[in-house]
């Protein structure tokens, strides 16, 4: 098993009382579980990243109005996916960028156009699997309904239903003597249909009207939605010594939290930087990335040459940009599952407090290579934070990220990363109590350059 990675005595001296704390400390994850409590949907995610970036002195911009070159920081909202930079005043048309890119969006059950259904004197809603969902772990469980509402005029409200409302229930092992010896088969239309009431008539326009009620709307005002359930489990410590955390869409949503505290931290410093520092939190990673809202899209691209071309740059100053800047794709990772080692590499077994791992495909289903790997150490040298690595086993397939799709669209260098847990994909994930801050430390030191 490789130990985590840690700079070596002689070129990271120990931390000592005339050397500057780490910016961030266990409350950086009390603060992270607040945060995963508040982003129900992505939408609400992005929301909450903009509340925090706004304390932090930035500002919103819109993408339909002329931006101008001045200095500080400013972040665009697209629906799910927000992309925030600070312009340091040292900066000049060809100033590198440093990027810290993540998503915003988890697998769950997101509601159909036509939501109102159900069956032998059951109320249901009509849901559609997005992404890839451990799918036994929305089962049983207390879902809450969240998102986007859209009416009549064009604009949006957001929706949060965060209390008991739907249920997905599993059949009684009575009536599934086999589930035991072989397992539980859940068909993804007929079974994963939640109850949120009784009633032996179905009524359409019955839930958008409960939502509209929610939300202080008049009736018939909402005309689209973008809906999905979760978990109204708040997130918790777990373990005898709390070292654990458990909770909902820590995929993605805990480099999410990372990168708007370490933008947020590298702003407010006081300090001249090198790059000019971003946030790119895209939407639909979880589908594939190909929406306008996503990393396969024109979102970032869009936003670093207009932020170039203000600053009164050529095409010219936006390549020597562009040639100079790397992105940290951060996303959650595998650790070694005590229960599964053997479906991890033996040689590389990242553990929960271990640190942030680094993630190595030959195949470039992850963007690392060997000068990204540079990047990242010295990021975690500056830090004075471990690091590990993160390897598939040969014999099963690699996931992947936005990291190679953000190097392949924008010719940008591309190192991934992220934070170890377990559960991943569940209505529920596991991380390392530790883990949320030391990434934190190691996004600072790198957007510092």
């Amino acid at each position: 098993m490789s130990a985590p990675s840690r700079p070596s005595p002689a070129a990271a001296p120990a931390r000592s009382a005339a050397r500057a704390p780490l910016t961030f400390d266990r409350g950086h994850t009390d603060d992270l579980m607040s945060f995963l409590a508040a982003g129900p949907t992505p939408y609400h995610a992005v929301a909450t990243a903009a509340e925090r970036l706004e304390k932090a002195g930035f500002r919103q911009v819109a993408e339909t109005d002329a931006w101008d070159g001045t200095t500080g920081g400013k972040y665009v909202l697209r629906g799910g996916a927000i992309v925030a930079w600070y312009v340091p005043e040292s900066a000049v048309a060809h100033t590198p960028f440093r990027i810290v890119g993540a998503h915003t969006d988890s697998p769950n059950l997101r509601v159909k156009p036509r939501p109102d259904t159900g069956a032998h004197g059951w109320r249901q809603v009509a849901v559609e699997i997005y992404g890839g969902p451990l799918m036994n772990s929305w089962l049983d469980r207390d879902l809450g309904l969240a998102g986007r509402l859209t009416l009549r005029d064009g604009s949006t409200r957001l929706v949060n239903v965060d209390r008991p409302l739907l249920r997905v229930p599993q059949l009684a092992i009575h009536m599934d003597r086999n589930v035991s010896a072989e397992g539980l088969k859940l068909d993804k239309q007929r079974h994963l249909q939640p109850v949120w009431g009784l009633g032996d008539t179905v009524r359409d326009g019955d839930l958008i009207a409960f939502l509209e009620e929610e939300a202080g709307l008049a009736r018939g005002e909402v005309t689209g939605w973008d809906l999905m359930t979760h978990s109204v489990e708040p997130p918790a410590y777990l373990g005898r010594d709390k070292d654990l955390v458990a909770g909902p869409r820590m995929d993605n949503l805990l480099s999410v939290h990372a990168g708007v505290a370490a933008l947020a931290a590298v702003a407010t410093s006081g300090t001249d930087l090198p790059y000019i520092p971003v946030l790119a939190a895209f939407d639909h990673e979880e589908t594939g990335s190909q929406s306008d809202t996503g990393a396969d899209g024109p979102l970032l691209g869009s936003v670093l040459e207009r932020s170039v071309f203000a600053r009164g740059g050529s095409y010219e100053d936006r390549a020597r940009a562009f040639a100079g800047t790397v992105c940290l794709s951060s996303d959650t990772g595998h650790a070694v599952h005590p229960n599964y080692a053997e479906r991890h590499d033996p040689t590389h077994q990242p553990r929960v407090n271990g640190g942030p791992i680094l993630k190595v495909n030959v195949n470039n289903r992850y963007a690392t290579d060997g000068s990204g790997r540079a990047v990242f150490a010295a990021a975690c040298e500056k830090a004075d934070v471990p690091f590990q690595t993160f390897v598939s086993n040969n014999s099963m397939p690699c996931g992947t990220t936005i990291g190679p799709i953000t190097a392949a669209r924008h010719g940008i260098s591309t190192v991934d990363i992220g934070a170890a847990i377990l559960s991943m994909h569940s209505a529920r994930e596991l991380c390392g109590a530790d883990d949320p801050y030391l990434l934190a430390n190691a996004l600072v030191a790198f957007l510092e350059g």
